[in-house]
């Protein structure tokens, strides 16, 4: 019975793991989708982050400008990628590894606060962009890479930074309006999310 029940495990695991596989779309498609999320002046000389065909997080493009691009994580639903400031490699890649360690979002968050505050963790000096575009399967051509209605958030790291400082509010009282989340901290942002159509 028990090497029945384990046949089965390994049957569904390996299962699980030819179906997250399949849907990993060429090198091609991966950076055109997600260059997208950069100005469109930009795309062509972007560094881009995809996956190789174990799912493993790789440089599928080695870039010639300013910003560096992930690809669309095929394990998860929907499309969403995103492009920022090679001046946030530091702090993205550092969220990375924590991520692959295993280690839950509060405990990433506490352990780049720390290396920030102790010098290990270098962060950007000045505001940073990131620019982050998501949208459905359904509007998604995996043969073309093209994403149709998707819909762009845009993220200003600025560590530090306060209501204060800024003259933003913590919170957005009307629709699109740039809010400044997590100030005085490390990982203080402006967020601007402009309304859907």
């Amino acid at each position: 019975m028990k090497t029945i029940i384990f046949s089965m495990a390994c049957f569904f695991t390996a299962g699980l793991f030819a179906q997250s596989t399949s849907k990993i779309l060429s090198k091609e498609i991966q950076i055109k989708t997600a260059s997208l999320a950069a100005p469109e002046d930009l795309r062509e000389g972007v560094m881009v982050y995809g996956y190789d065909e174990t799912g493993e997080l790789v440089v599928l493009q080695e870039g010639t400008n300013h910003l560096v691009c992930i690809a669309d994580d095929p394990s998860k639903k929907g499309i969403n990628v995103s492009c920022y400031s090679k001046k946030l490699e530091p702090f993205m890649t550092r969220g990375r590894q924590l991520i692959e360690e295993g280690k839950a979002e509060m405990e990433r968050r506490e352990i780049r606060r720390n290396e920030a505050e102790s010098g290990e963790l270098e962060l950007t000096d000045t505001p940073a962009m990131t620019y982050i575009l998501s949208g459905t399967e359904e509007n998604y051509d995996r043969n073309t890479g093209e994403l149709k209605d998707g819909h762009f958030r845009y993220v200003i790291y600025i560590p530090y930074a306060t209501t204060e400082s800024t003259g933003l509010p913590d919170k957005p009282f009307a629709p699109g309006m740039p809010w400044l989340m997590d100030p005085g901290t490390h990982r203080a942002h402006i967020m601007v999310t402009p309304p859907k159509q």
